[in-house]
This record gives C-alpha cells, sequence and structure tokens, in this order.
C-alpha cells in the first residue's frame, strides 16, 4: 500500500442526509465541492454503507420504536445510486470515502472504487469488520469516541501488525456536543502516545462554533470531519450537520489558526522582531583603556544600553573574548569580537545544550551523576563533523551507555577486539556500516556487533541510541585511521563528571 497523505484532509459526512433522495444528494455534492474548491482544500465526501438485508435482524426491519433503525430503512439507496454519486463526487474534484457497517459493504466499496475507509467510533472493537478492513488495500481513518486507552493501544496494535496505513479521530459521541464534552486535551494525549500516527478531529459541535478547529489544530490535529446536509423545503438538518455554507466558514476558521499558529520548528527572528529586542538590549562597553588582544575579562566591561548599531549584545559576550582593537573607556565594543576563536570549555557548553535539547525532545531523562565523554577524533573544532557524546550509565560485567550523534555527524570506522556490543536506536535517523554492509535502523531497531567487526556510523538529523554490551575497555577501541589510531586517548576525548559540572554555564 503507498503511503496515503491525511495531512490537511477535510472529510464532509453525508451519512443519511441524503434522506434517500438522490437529486438531493446530488445537491450537497455540488454544493460542498464549490466550496471544496474555492477553499483550495483536499476534500473527501463519505458515505455511509450498511447492507440492510443482512444488517438489521429480520424480526426489527418493521418496528419504528428502536432507535436508528426506521432512519436507516427509509433513507436507504441502491448501489446503482451511491455508483452515480461517486462519480459526482470525483467530478467536484473531491476523494471518495465511505464507512461501512458491515463486512458485506466492504465489497460494494470495492465495487465502487471508493478511496478511503473511515471506521465509526462504533465499529473501532469491532473485530470481524476490523479484520475484513484490513483485508482491503485501502487508507483507514480511524474514530475513536468512548473507547478506553486500553483499547485503542489494542486497535492501534492491531492495525500495525496488518500493515495497515492509517489516521485516529479524537470523537465524542454526544450529537451536537457541549464545549465542556469536547475533551480537545485528547488530541495531546493521542499524539504523544502514537507519534508516528496521523491524528485528527472528528467533531459534532455546534455548527456555528468555528473556535473547536481552531484549538484541534492548535493541538496539533491534522484532519478533520464534519457531517454537512442541507436544508430544503422538502428535508430538514439536523443540529450537529453543517449547511455548505458553514463549511466554508468552518474551513475559513481553520486557515485563521494555521497562519496565526505558523511553523512545528523555530525559524529566525524577523528584523522587526530582533529590532525591537534590541531597543530594550543591552551593549558591552569597555570599563577602561583596553587594549588589542587583552582577554575581555568581566572587570574590564559593563553592560548598558542604549544598544549602538555594531555593537556587542551584553548575551553574546563571554568571559575571555579577545578586544579586536584599542577601545577606550565607556566606548562600545564591537560585536566582531564574538567572531574570536572560542576556548574549549565554550564549545564544550554549546555542544552540550543541543545534546540536553535532543535528550528534551525525545524525552529522554539521564540523571545527574551520568559521566559523560565527548570523543572527538579530529579534535574538538572538528567535533561538528566527527565525534558524538557518550554516556556511560553502567560498566560492570555489562555495560549500558547512551550515544548522541548532532545532525551531520561521523563516526569513524574502527572495531573492538574483546568488546561485543549491540545498538538500539532511540530517536532520530543513522546508518551503520558493518564490515562494508549497510544498515538503515528505524526507530526501535537493534543492531549485533561482534568482537573484530569493523564498523562506522553516522546521521543527517541527529541520532540517540542506546548501546548494550560486554564490559568496556578503554583500550579496545581500533581504528581504521591511522591518524586517529595514533593519538594519545586523551587528545580525542573530553571527560565531563556529570551534567552538574555543565549546568554551572547555563543561565
Amino acid at each position: 500500500m503507498h503511503d496515503f497523505d491525511f495531512n490537511g484532509l477535510f472529510t464532509y459526512d453525508m451519512a443519511n442526509n441524503h434522506q434517500g433522495d438522490l437529486e438531493h444528494a446530488l445537491n450537497i455534492i455540488q454544493a460542498l465541492g464549490d466550496v471544496n474548491r474555492k477553499a483550495g482544500v483536499r476534500g473527501a465526501l463519505k458515505f455511509q454503507f450498511r447492507q440492510l438485508d443482512t444488517f438489521i435482524h429480520p424480526d426489527y426491519k418493521k418496528k419504528k420504536d428502536v432507535k436508528h433503525i426506521p432512519r436507516f430503512m427509509e433513507t436507504a439507496l441502491t448501489t446503482q445510486q451511491y455508483e452515480t454519486l461517486t462519480e459526482a463526487v470525483t467530478k467536484n474534484g473531491m476523494l471518495t470515502m465511505c464507512t461501512p457497517f458491515d463486512e458485506e459493504s466492504l465489497d460494494v466499496i470495492l465495487d465502487l472504487d471508493i478511496k478511503i475507509i473511515k471506521v465509526a467510533s462504533c465499529s473501532a472493537n469491532d473485530r470481524p469488520l476490523l479484520e475484513r478492513i484490513t483485508q482491503v488495500n485501502k487508507p483507514v481513518v480511524v474514530s475513536t469516541a468512548g473507547l478506553s486507552m486500553d483499547k485503542i493501544d489494542g486497535l492501534v496494535s492491531f492495525l500495525e501488525s496488518k500493515n495497515m496505513h492509517f489516521a485516529l479521530m479524537h470523537c465524542v459521541a454526544i450529537y451536537p456536543t457541549p464545549n465542556n464534552k469536547l475533551a480537545l486535551n485528547q488530541i495531546d494525549l493521542l499524539k504523544e502516545r502514537f507519534p508516528h500516527v496521523p491524528v485528527g478531529f472528528s467533531t459534532h459541535e455546534d455548527p456555528d462554533n468555528y473556535v473547536a478547529i481552531q484549538i484541534a489544530y492548535a493541538k496539533g490535529a491534522s484532519l478533520f470531519e464534519r457531517h454537512v446536509g442541507m436544508e430544503t423545503e422538502k428535508h430538514q438538518l439536523n443540529r450537529y450537520s453543517s449547511r455548505p455554507e458553514q463549511i466554508a466558514k468552518w474551513i475559513e476558521a481553520y486557515k485563521q489558526a494555521v497562519e496565526a499558529c505558523g511553523g512545528t520548528h523555530r525559524s529566525p527572528a524577523s528584523p522587526e522582531e530582533i529590532a525591537s529586542l534590541h531597543s530594550l538590549m543591552r551593549g558591552v562597553f569597555a570599563r577602561e583603556g583596553i587594549s588589542k588582544g587583552d582577554s575581555l575579562n568581566r572587570d574590564k566591561v559593563y553592560f548598558a544600553m542604549p544598544l549602538h548599531e555594531g555593537q556587542l549584545v551584553s548575551g553574546d559576550w563571554f568571559d575571555g573574548v579577545e578586544a579586536d582593537k584599542d577601545y577606550a573607556p565607556n566606548e562600545p565594543v564591537s560585536e566582531t569580537v564574538a567572531n574570536s576563536p572560542l576556548p574549549p570549555e565554550e564549545i564544550i557548553y554549546r555542544i552540550m545544550l543541543q545534546v540536553k535539547g535532543m535528550l528534551n525532545k525525545a524525552r529522554i531523562p539521564m540523571g545527574k551523576d551520568s559521566s559523560i565523554e565527548l570523543s572527538h577524533h579530529y579534535g574538538l573544532e572538528r567535533f561538528r563533523e566527527f565525534g558524538a557524546v557518550i554516556m556511560d550509565c553502567i560498566n560492570r560485567k555489562y555495560c549500558k551507555k547512551l550515544i548522541i550523534q548532532l545532525p551531520r555527524q561521523k563516526h569513524p570506522y574502527h572495531f573492538h577486539k574483546t568488546k561485543e556490543e549491540t545498538f538500539q536506536l532511540l530517536y532520530g535517523d543513522m546508518e551503520v556500516e558493518l564490515e562494508g554492509k549497510r544498515i538503515k535502523p528505524q526507530t526501535g531497531d537493534t543492531i549485533l556487533v561482534k568482537p573484530g567487526e569493523w564498523h562506522k556510523f553516522h546521521t543527517l538529523g541527529g541520532a540517540i541510541f542506546e548501546e548494550v554490551s560486554t564490559t568496556h575497555f578503554n583500550n579496545d577501541s581500533f581504528y581504521e585511521d591511522e591518524r586517529i589510531a595514533r593519538l594519545p586517548r586523551e587528545a580525542r576525548k573530553t571527560v565531563i563528571p556529570n551534567w552538574n559540572a555543565i549546568e554551572k554555564k547555563t543561565l
């Protein structure tokens, strides 16, 4: 199955709002197609299929006092009519989507070549139906209303075991859903628990509530669903379905949220924002006469506003930076001094701040008494090109380490005479070359490296992986590059006793 892009998908669920009237259904499709086209989004028009001959118990088909059954019977359409409707959906530039409530409906979905399958919340624990769905080569969206987290865990595990491409929808099965029942924090919960699964919001709130979709997007929902329909003199609409004009406002509210939330990664500040901040920042000034080449220690400078054009900002100063020229007392220090070579302790401090940020993002806690080793095979200055940060957790008859590589960092070819080790990728990406064979593990995968086996590894976006091994010995690493082999161990390693030694420099 090719991966389907769930991101930015808007689903318009017609359900039984076609009222069993083909012409009315076509009008809804036409109106939603116009809205979808003007909004410029990816839309899917969704049907609901039930094979009523077998779906409803024969003794209940004519009963009027059992919820839903009269409506299902009165609004039924034929397969031929649905064929006309699916053609209309495609003609109006939308994807076809359908919720099957029984296994027989999957055959109709296949016959009509409907592109996406939706699993309703009431069917999300229906094992016979789910088994049949997994036999169909189509992307699946599953709503989760009313499910316990244990059942959602089981659902996700089941779909993953079948290699299904799927998304989860936070949903509340109250029609309409009042604000105090929307439970939008569940989107956070689903995204944290299933970080590799797209999470969306299937909504039943009042159609004039346009705030909910904005909050849902800000929470991280990436696909959305609403019930849709139209009112006529003949047909009424329920209180949780949106008219086409309400859908247009709903999508516009989404676009406003996208604009307000901005990107998901931290980008540089705009020139306007920088100028605003600089107007309140302090600059670095010479406290006394300073000669070119002097070390600008704390006792030789002071910090005050206003900040001058081209002046060193107080936040960019560090103890020991060298003066680029002679300075008179009270003269602003140029920002060019920040280009001076960084002392080793400042390089290490900046490296470890980045490492700490990666660990925080990966939600991997480390004890403050962990011993830290910077492995820099060609010197600290080239650490961001070659090396790794190694955190020793335990080293007895067994050994455990956490290894962190910054983006685009490489670790050269080497082997161990004594140690056997297993790598397990916890976060990010990595490629291991083992005895000339390249291996690209996925998160959670393990790689065994036996004594005497040449191996090297690198990462593009950064990686955190665990090394579990036999006892580590300092003289047990042998490198292919003779330049590394000739260096004493202390020349290619910097040992930091614990996190506290680093945090003394943090702000």
